[in-house]
């Protein structure tokens, strides 16, 4: 096999007309949960599949997505994304195929990034847009409001460039966000924080045990609620059609992100697909056909296993991610949370879609008007990115303390339902 260069690896060839789907070829060494990192890296560029096809025998793969997207996507960088997600092509030699997992890359630096600004609608969301653009990612967030209406904003953030160590990097992060604040701009600072720092700030709050019951099972429920559900999903298993392959039917809506909610399950279930093929129908009715083989190469004969597998994708499918709003004193909280990988990556633009849904309901996150808040003298926290462990899955949960004024505008029921839509690509 001769050389395969990084152009060879990952081509895309973008659509000659508008409407048509960019065709993206992925074609390298394979590696466990790979389908699950390349799904995450184009749901990252906010781009859809509407069609897929893997394939592979163990050691080489080859991966076929057709997306659809935004005019703006930054295709070479996208590439470049790609590019890096996949092993090197000497890994199919078998001579390093197994030295990723003994020798795990190194966690990237933590940076918190201070910003302070006075509070107008639509901040967040303003300053979440341009992290997103700059490869920033959020890992956790704190948003206080203070008395006079200032915002101070906390960010704890990864670098995909791995660069912010750097004066430029710095410079240009403020540049853009200055662009998008503008004169409400007070300071902005950016600095390395210690694990101690880190750690401190990834203690979970407190969420009512009610809560936790209610609004993470980890199981499927007897019954779901007819709005906040993906309908009409069903996972059928077959061993009768592949001597050597677990046959997955699935049938069920598409949503923003459905190919990585699959890809992340059998991923952190040790599943290895051997060939895959997905579409779309007419709607938003999707198809999915995985051969599947466990991490000895063998199909999943054990019925217990079968059915464990088969619930876990079907829940994972119906409520990919979970939205609530609740009473928190005599305010109200949207509460939305998603499962995290084995792996510790979360699910990307949660935080973006969240805020840019109640940006378009024209809902204030974070003004406090009330006037015994007023007289306090501390920061009033408003909301939060922590993660927290269910038994034994780990969520990221998002926390939004939504400003009432003189009573809530914008009904609760209603909240949830564009959030949800936002977060699902269900929007009109």
């Amino acid at each position: 096999m001769g050389i395969l260069y990084d152009d060879d690896v990952v081509i895309i060839r973008q659509s000659e007309k508008e409407g048509d789907p960019t065709v993206i070829t992925v074609n390298c060494p394979d590696k466990t949960g790979l389908g699950c990192d390349l799904c995450r890296i184009i749901l990252f560029f906010g781009l859809s599949i509407v069609r897929g096809d893997v394939s592979t025998d163990g050691k080489w793969c080859y991966l076929v997505f057709w997306v659809v997207g935004k005019s703006t996507t930054r295709w070479g960088l996208l590439k470049k994304r790609l590019v890096e997600a996949c092993p090197s092509c000497s890994s199919a030699s078998g001579l390093s195929f197994y030295r990723s997992e003994l020798q795990p890359p190194r966690p990237p630096d933590v940076f918190l990034l201070k910003l302070s600004c006075q509070d107008r609608r639509g901040l967040l969301h303003d300053v979440t847009s341009v992290l997103c653009e700059l490869e920033l990612t959020i890992k956790k967030v704190k948003v206080s409001t203070t008395p006079d209406g200032r915002v101070i904003d906390l960010f704890f953030i990864t670098d995909t460039r791995e660069l912010l160590h750097t004066n430029k990097r710095k410079e240009d992060t403020y540049d853009h966000l200055k662009a998008v604040t503008g004169n409400s701009m007070i300071s902005c600072d950016i600095e390395i924080v210690g694990p101690e720092i880190t750690a401190c700030s990834a203690e979970s709050s407190f969420l009512p045990t009610a809560i936790t019951e209610n609004f993470l099972p980890l199981e499927m429920p007897d019954e779901l609620p007819n709005s906040l559900t993906s309908t009409s999903v069903s996972v059928n298993m077959d061993n009768s059609l592949s001597p050597g392959h677990t046959l997955v039917q699935i049938v069920c809506q598409d949503h923003k992100g459905l190919l990585y909610d699959i890809m992340r399950t059998l991923k952190d279930c040790n599943i290895q697909i051997s060939y895959g093929r997905f579409s779309m129908n007419h709607g938003r009715a999707c198809d999915i056909d995985l051969f599947l083989v466990q991490t000895d190469g063998k199909k999943i004969v054990d019925p217990r296993k079968q059915k464990a597998l088969s619930s876990r994708l079907e829940m994972e499918l119906v409520r990919p991610l979970r939205v609530a709003t609740v009473s928190r004193g005599p305010d109200t909280e949207l509460l939305v949370a998603n499962p995290v990988e084995l792996s510790g990556k979360g699910r990307p633009l949660v935080f973006h879609d969240i805020t840019l849904a109640l940006k378009m309901l024209n809902t204030c996150i974070f003004s406090i008007s009330e006037l015994h808040y007023a007289l306090c003298l501390k920061l009033w926290e408003c909301a939060e990115i922590r993660r927290r462990m269910i038994e034994d899955r780990e969520f990221e949960v998002y926390r939004v303390l939504l400003d009432e004024g003189e009573g809530l505008a914008v009904p609760r029921s209603k909240i949830e339902d564009q959030v949800w839509k936002k977060l699902m690509g269900w929007e009109q």
